[in-house]
């Protein structure tokens, strides 16, 4: 058996209000994040019940019997989210319940309880259960379900907001105000913290209860904000990981002559300025690559006499650790060999040592 190819909807059961004396105008705004949330979990509620009733049956079908389940769980939702209120005060007086307070939290036991009382015989002795394959089906089914436009999003959102209005006893994620006129209500809906709001970023289709504009905001992905790393750039938030990795002029990068041991690193903007002022300590470490056994003083030595002879530009324009070592190479050759201090043996130091105790005067005696 097919789905019906359009869908004819649920509307929970209606129970008759209890007249009373005060206001008729209530406010019937919701948490529109909430709502759309526990919308999107009854589909899969209806599958996995369809998919248990019919599982082993080969006369049945989950197409087969989604309408007349479907609404058995609608009724079965609306009667256990109106007497929630009382169930949660028996459960407190349980040994060590914990009930969470939430309504999707509720509503999503509420639907797995459904789902658990649909399970025929044979689904609940065959391991089915705990079978991949199970949860595949599942999963077809609500797919077939979305395709055949069964049980729309808008048509369970309004399920939802009833069942949230129920569930929702602290009326966190509703508005529960009453007014005697409907000038009045008109006026409060404007401001309510529940109003549906549409983000103003360019490019962003999201909406949301006014409540939570200011935490959308912090997070939207359309949101124009300054680069993370204080350079100039404006930039949408969804691009501020690629843009700082990548063209950021404040991107900490390593020194060009890291390799030979300048460890810095630097504002990759600052790069050029690193350099110049540093030109000295890279002189050093080329020539302790080319001069391995010579010491650090003979070669800062080498290094002043490299930039006596240099102009001014043929060391700075030297960018990298290839450049800079030819550019060394070219000046070495023209001062010639490098002169080279040889340490003293351990004999020619005691012997001067010995030489300058004997020039130490010595007082006569008295």
């Amino acid at each position: 058996m097919d789905l019906p190819a359009i869908d004819v909807g649920v509307i929970p059961e209606k129970f008759e209000d209890v007249k009373v004396e005060g206001p008729s105008f209530p406010c019937d705004f919701f948490d529109t994040e909430i709502v759309h949330k526990i919308a999107q979990a009854l589909l899969p509620g209806l599958a996995s019940a369809c998919v248990d009733n019919t599982t082993g049956d080969l006369f049945r079908s989950p197409a087969s019997v989604a309408v007349d389940i479907r609404k058995e769980m609608v009724e079965y939702l609306t009667q256990r989210s109106e007497s929630f209120v009382a169930e949660s005060v028996i459960l407190e007086d349980g040994p060590d319940t914990e009930v969470s307070d939430h309504p999707f939290d509720i509503i999503s036991d509420f639907v797995d309880d459904f789902a658990s009382s649909k399970r025929n015989l044979f689904s609940r002795v065959s391991g089915w259960l705990l079978s991949e394959r199970r949860e595949d089906k599942i999963d077809d089914f609500v797919q077939e379900m979305e395709i055949n436009s069964f049980w729309l999003l808008d048509r369970r959102a309004a399920i939802a907001q009833t069942l949230l209005k129920n569930a929702d006893f602290k009326n966190t994620f509703h508005c529960n105000m009453n007014f005697s006129s409907a000038e009045e209500l008109d006026e409060h809906r404007s401001n309510c913290s529940f109003r549906s709001m549409n983000c103003m970023n360019e490019g962003c289709n999201s909406s949301f209860c006014a409540a939570h504009m200011e935490k959308h905001d912090s997070v939207c992905p359309f949101k124009i904000i300054p680069c993370e790393q204080q350079c100039s750039e404006n930039l949408m938030r969804r691009e501020m990981d690629r843009h700082c990795i990548t063209v950021c002029p404040m991107k900490l990068v390593n020194c060009p002559f890291y390799s030979i041991g300048c460890q810095s690193t630097v504002h990759h903007c600052m790069v050029e300025q690193h350099q110049s002022d540093n030109l000295d300590s890279h002189l050093l470490c080329v020539l302790q690559v080319t001069h391995k056994d010579v010491s650090v003083e003979d070669l800062k030595q080498r290094v002043e006499q490299l930039k006596e002879l240099s102009s001014p530009s043929e060391l700075a324009e030297a960018k990298n650790v290839r450049s800079l070592t030819s550019a060394v190479k070219n000046l070495e050759s023209k001062l010639g060999p490098l002169e080279v201090t040889v340490p003293k043996t351990v004999s020619e130091k005691n012997t001067e040592t010995s030489d300058s105790v004997a020039q130490i005067p010595v007082e006569a005696e008295s």
